[in-house]
């Protein structure tokens, strides 16, 4: 299994090498990745690497898709949105109808589909009972009324899936999620590419739900209200996920600033030679080897189906504080070249901070850790 992970992970790292790190700046002007990079990672496997083969999958596990995240971590990319695609993969295999399973997840495998979710309100964020979009039966389908914001992969995406309001007097038995397929889709509208500080090559969005159609069998599972449960049940594999993406921006933020440090001298001496640089490198060096063992705990709960909501929320909210604060430490030995962007340090700053707040700010992921105590 190790070595052939490793066989894996040597054809992932060429294929962002030679896929992905060229293109970065062009995709932060055109504020999105090619249509064509879904393409050729559908080609080489790497999209769902985790999904069984019966539905089109690379049929690994999900120590597959961790590396996917790693080897996009080490190279400093936050453009592909393979990780949304990946989570709305997971909707559909654990929650899904059979026939739902069938139909997207092969397409959503070689990248003829690129997927979306579409939770954020301008009114309702990380509470997903203040959700006001709308799916109001009409014979045989539902018509969807709403907006979203902040929804990646929104620009290109070809299938949303949408958390509505199905009844909107049941509280959080009311939820349901609705599959969109946004080709030739009358009233779905993607507005504007949204300008964020930071991760300006991923294309996140405003989505816009007038009068949209879809079919009855358009609802995940097959049956009305379950939305919130199947929220919290999914919701883990995402925050597992931005733990593994979290980890892997501190080890790269570690190997170029000792890098840098090395090379930089100050006062006739290289940066590193200076007391204060060595122990500020030996804190960040300890507690990225921390939280390389505290991930690597959760990828092997995930292979063996024990990962639960409490440990997902310590994953994501620690190592995403830290990967912020590890960073800012990195920047400060860069000095003023650390303000410059040119320099990929600057750039993992602006980058990180949104990993606080998506997959639910940090804050409700220590209400959820406090339930349990």
């Amino acid at each position: 299994m190790c070595s052939e992970l490793e066989s894996f992970r040597d054809a992932i790292r060429r294929f962002v090498e030679s896929e992905v790190t060229p293109h970065q700046e062009r995709w932060k002007k055109q504020q999105h990745v090619d249509r064509s990079l879904w393409n050729k990672g559908g080609e080489m496997g790497m999209l769902l690497a985790d999904i069984p083969e019966e539905y089109g999958g690379s049929g690994g596990s999900f120590a597959h898709q961790a590396v996917v995240f790693e080897e996009l971590g080490y190279a400093g990319d936050m453009a592909f949105g393979i990780h949304v695609h990946a989570i709305v993969a997971h909707y559909i295999l654990n929650q899904g109808t059979e026939a739902q399973k069938k139909k997207y997840l092969p397409l959503m495998a070689s990248g003829e589909m690129i997927a979306a979710i579409a939770m954020s309100e301008p009114g309702a964020g990380s509470d997903l009972k203040g959700i006001r979009t709308s799916a109001v039966r009409d014979g045989d389908g539902y018509r969807i009324n709403g907006s979203k914001i902040f929804i990646s992969n929104g620009y290109l995406a070809d299938l949303v899936v949408v958390v509505t309001k199905t009844d909107p007097d049941a509280g959080s038995k009311g939820v349901s999620l609705l599959l969109v397929e946004t080709k030739n889709c009358p009233g779905y509208r993607v507005g504007r590419i949204l300008e964020k500080i930071g991760q300006k090559g991923q294309d996140t969005c405003e989505l816009f739900f007038d009068d949209v159609r879809v079919p009855a069998d358009a609802v995940l599972g097959g049956v009305e209200g379950k939305g919130f449960y199947q929220l919290m049940t999914e919701l883990p594999y995402e925050r597992t996920i931005l733990g593994v993406a979290g980890v892997a921006a501190i080890e790269r933020a570690l190997r170029l600033t000792i890098e840098y440090t090395k090379e930089r001298k100050a006062f006739g001496q290289a940066l590193i030679e200076m007391q204060n640089t060595r122990f500020v490198l030996a804190e960040i060096k300890t507690e990225a080897t921390i939280a390389r063992t505290f991930i690597d705990r959760c990828i092997v709960d995930m292979l063996e189906g024990r990962m639960d909501t409490e440990l997902a929320s310590m994953a994501k909210y620690w190592i995403s504080d830290l990967q912020c604060k590890v960073i800012d430490q990195c920047l400060q030995l860069f000095g003023g070249y650390g303000y410059m962007l040119e320099y990929p340090i600057a750039q993992m700053y602006v980058d990180a901070r949104v990993q606080r707040i998506y997959g639910g700010a940090n804050e409700i992921m220590k209400e959820i850790i406090s339930r349990s105590l």
